[in-house]
């Protein structure tokens, strides 16, 4: 990890959090935030021993959103450092160059938030305080979310005359009705923990900050003491049926059942269920 970290991992059993861990700036996310998030999630990704991760918040909020002073050149002028040709470096760039630089700095945003969605074992939010804008991104990324009763969400970039660019517009509708995701994206308006249980955005809410924290690992543990070929399996098959039919769907996970059914950790299933014990899962 880089020197100036605003991310930390702890790891107790199998089950690993993610500490979004700039207090200071109520975890505003600046460049740091966005090179140390991917890192982080390749190391929880490939740790054999985690089977669930946790992404909780240090400080009051859990997070502002981007760090508007920190990332205000990009916001304002994003690609403006590109030039047009490599003949003539002192040529100002052209409106094309400068959108390329624009959509590469994007992208790698993106790429970072995405990470989460990505990792190939479930990820819980624990969510308390102000979850805004970027906040939402990384929430929407994740599988399940746990929110404390003080938690404010906001997609607050049409107040800051910004669409929505990390994922939300994309992840939400996944998440809540259409017409939920209208009014929260065009209104840029606040809501409470209440409201997004409501509406589904989180699965529950508990009374204080550490109270989501505590919840989210306990969810965590549950999901840690199932197999993880079957945990992952089921996230991965879950992935791959969004936007196919049912059929499609049916025969992919055919196809991986057919794969991954011959599995020691089934022989374990059996095994403990007719010795009347609990399981102890390898994970193979």
């Amino acid at each position: 990890m880089p020197d100036d970290k605003v991310i930390s991992i702890e790891r107790s059993g199998h089950v690993a959090t993610v500490w979004l861990d700039r207090p200071s700036s109520r975890n505003a996310m600046a460049m740091s935030f966005f090179d140390q998030l991917p890192l982080a999630m390749e190391e929880v990704s490939s740790d054999r021993e985690v089977r669930a991760v946790v992404i909780a918040a240090r400080g009051p909020d859990f997070s502002v959103g981007l760090d508007l002073k920190a990332m205000g050149e990009l916001l304002s002028s994003p690609g403006a450092g590109a030039e047009s040709d490599g003949q003539d470096s002192g040529r100002a760039a052209s409106s094309a160059a400068r959108a390329v630089a624009a959509r590469a700095s994007i992208l790698r945003l993106q790429r970072s938030i995405s990470s989460v969605a990505d990792c190939p074992k479930p990820v819980v939010a624990a969510i308390h305080g102000y979850c805004i804008g970027g906040g939402v991104d990384l929430a929407t990324a994740c599988d399940i979310r746990i929110a404390s009763e003080d938690a404010i969400f906001c997609v607050r970039e049409t107040k800051v005359a910004i669409v929505a660019v990390l994922g939300s517009l994309q992840r939400l509708p996944q998440i809540v009705g259409k017409g939920h995701v209208a009014e929260l994206a065009y209104t840029g308006k606040d809501i409470s923990a209440e409201r997004a249980e409501w509406i589904g955005l989180v699965n529950e809410v508990v009374p204080h900050a550490q109270d989501a924290q505590r919840r989210a690992t306990e969810v965590a543990e549950e999901i840690a003491f199932n197999s993880p070929l079957a945990v992952q399996g089921t996230k991965a098959v879950l992935s791959a049926c969004e936007g196919r039919s049912v059929e499609e769907g049916l025969d992919y996970v055919a196809i991986w059942n057919a794969g991954f059914l011959q599995s020691d950790d089934l022989i374990e299933a059996m095994t403990a269920f007719m010795s009347k014990r609990s399981p102890d899962f390898q994970g193979r």
